[in-house]
């Protein structure tokens, strides 16, 4: 039972810290240099969640080698999105060579 109420209580603090910004953010005027740098957060979060699974994938060690195949990955996908500039593209070509680089380094 008590699993569930703190399950709950997370939940309605969540709840109500997003709703309280989306109630006021029609009242709410940000400064044009506010915004400019809020544009900012979702790739440095998104970097910030990727870029420890790449170069650290086991632990502790920094792995930067040739055969640390979600780097090879990760770098396909740069390759990829910097060339093509399509989403989907970057996400199906990096998991492609994800996936063949780890198969030819493990054989």
């Amino acid at each position: 039972m008590t699993d569930w109420l703190l399950v709950g209580a997370m939940a309605l603090v969540t709840f109500l810290i997003r709703y309280s910004l989306l109630a006021f953010s029609g009242r709410l005027q940000l400064s044009p240099g506010l915004v400019r740098v809020l544009a900012y957060v979702p790739p440095v979060v998104l970097t910030a969640i990727v870029v420890p699974a790449v170069v650290v994938p086991e632990g502790d060690n920094l792995w930067l080698g040739w055969q640390n195949a979600r780097l090879v990955g990760a770098i396909a996908c740069v390759v990829l999105a910097l060339w093509r500039q399509n989403l989907l593209l970057t996400i199906a070509g990096g998991m492609a060579v994800f996936w063949g680089w780890q198969t030819l380094t493990r054989s």
